[in-house]
């Protein structure tokens, strides 16, 4: 093989592969590249063995390496492939010998925004998921190793940070919850301009953790929800810790204190969801004002609960997902459009003239800035995902 080639990483699936991906390339050697996949749904395989061969036909003297929950769930079937060279465990793939052990040269670093994985595995067993197969039990990297990491990112340029986990809200080092964390990053780095969170379960939102989202500038007001369904039932169906009413108050709480941006992942098609089952999750994104919807249609997973229930035809599933989708893109073109004439705070990411607000609005801007900069920016329209804006 071949290894004259700069290492390429292709990430699928959550947050937390993205984080694990960033670091993967600064142990990554030459001549090897790597799928990092994902197995939350049937698509998200397919999806990877796609990246595998693909991946091969572009760089075919290359070490193709595949990991993630993909690999973790079907080692064998990953391993059989004739394009894979090498499976790396989820355990193995943050350790420098997995990729053996070679200095690799200082990489550039986008100045704008680190993804940081801070939590793994998860200790609930939700009906249709089979990520716990893949990541294993919930645990957390220790506050006093998480901060010192997030220091160096911030010391080599990054404005913000993305704390990214399998279920964040569920972190616990030692007693330390996310919030402890969260307070000890905003007191001990205080070159951090931003902290993000990523999909937080709304059964583990308590006050402390509420309490910073709504008075803590530095955090930015985007909080997206891992809420599934709107429907009581399905829930119960699903196993999840909270019900509709929980979901809402939530929201009620964030939004009493800050003008917050409200995501959520949602599945649409789930097992014996009926119409008037879906019309509550439908409704649930007007009701919680939903602008960022993270949409699935229901994918039975082999070996979970779920994949044994009475399954919604596939194309009925994907049509209410669209209907999910669409609705979600009207509030947020509401929310876009009440934008117009404020000044947003805009972090510019590459290539100079587009970044995010404070709520991840993207904003498109007028003329580049410096990457990495945060610039006041007049916004002056909308349009029907993004704003166009001046600087102030």
């Amino acid at each position: 093989m071949s290894f004259s080639h700069q290492p390429e990483v292709v990430t699928l699936g959550c947050r937390l592969n993205i984080a694990e991906s960033a670091a993967i390339r600064q142990m990554a050697g030459r001549g090897q590249v790597v799928v990092n996949g994902c197995g939350v749904t049937n698509q998200a395989m397919k999806d990877t063995r796609v990246a595998i061969r693909r991946l091969r036909r572009a760089r075919p003297d290359a070490e193709l390496i595949v990991t993630g929950c993909a690999a973790e769930m079907d080692r064998a079937g990953f391993a059989a492939m004739p394009e894979v060279d090498r499976i790396v465990a989820n355990a193995a793939k943050l350790l420098p010998a997995t990729w053996g052990g070679r200095p690799n040269a200082p990489r550039p670093v986008p100045q704008t925004r680190a993804f940081v994985g801070v939590q793994n595995g998860c200790d609930h067993h939700c009906t249709f998921c089979a990520i716990p197969q893949g990541r294993g039990r919930n645990r957390a990297d220790p506050v006093a190793e998480v901060v010192p990491r997030i220091a160096a990112l911030v010391e080599g340029g990054q404005r913000e940070v993305v704390l990214s986990g399998v279920d964040l809200a569920s972190y616990d080092d030692r007693g330390a919850g996310l919030a402890v964390l969260v307070e000890r990053l905003l007191a001990q780095v205080p070159g951090l301009a931003r902290v993000r969170l990523s999909s937080l379960d709304p059964a583990a939102i308590d006050d402390h953790l509420l309490a910073l989202l709504t008075q803590e500038a530095r955090v930015m007001p985007h909080v997206h929800l891992s809420v599934q369904a709107g429907d009581d039932l399905i829930l119960k169906r699903m196993r999840r810790r909270h019900a509709r009413g929980d979901v809402l108050r939530v929201i009620e709480r964030l939004r009493a204190a800050r003008d917050i941006a409200i995501g959520a992942d949602l599945i649409a098609g789930f097992p014996t969801e009926d119409e008037a089952m879906f019309a509550n999750t439908l409704a649930l994104i007007e009701e919680g004002d939903i602008t960022h919807a993270h949409v699935f249609p229901y994918s039975p997973r082999a070996g979970t609960p779920a994949a044994r229930m009475p399954q919604v035809a596939p194309a009925v599933a994907r049509a209410r997902a669209a209907r999910l989708r669409a609705t979600a893109a009207a509030r947020l073109e509401r929310r876009l459009t009440a934008h117009v004439g404020s000044v947003q705070q805009v972090l510019v990411e590459r290539p100079g003239d587009r970044g995010h607000a404070p709520d991840f609005t993207e904003v498109r801007l007028a003329s580049p800035c410096p990457i990495g900069s945060i610039v006041a920016v007049t916004v002056t329209a909308a349009a029907a995902d993004h704003l166009t804006g001046t600087i102030a």
